[in-house]
């Protein structure tokens, strides 16, 4: 009986010896393709800002003048 709870002890401690080599492996893995992405740097993050709110006061300009042009059409058949 002894024999049979040394066994369970260690298949546990195997068990938890795994889990921390999984969980090590996934850290590692995560820092090395971290290391592998290109960042933009802080010059292209305002061109790439400022690209992006010229585009959305561009579509709410287009979206605007098609709203006041139905509205128009709308006022034509009342």
């Amino acid at each position: 009986m002894a024999k049979e709870v040394k066994e369970k002890k260690d298949k546990k401690v195997k068990k938890v010896a795994e889990k921390k080599t999984k969980k090590e492996s996934f850290t590692k893995g995560i820092k090395k393709e971290l290391k592998l992405v290109k960042w933009p740097s802080a010059k292209e993050i305002i061109k790439y800002t400022i690209a992006t709110v010229i585009f959305c006061v561009i579509l709410v300009i287009f979206f605007e003048i098609l709203n006041m042009i139905l509205a128009y059409i709308k006022g034509l058949f009342n």
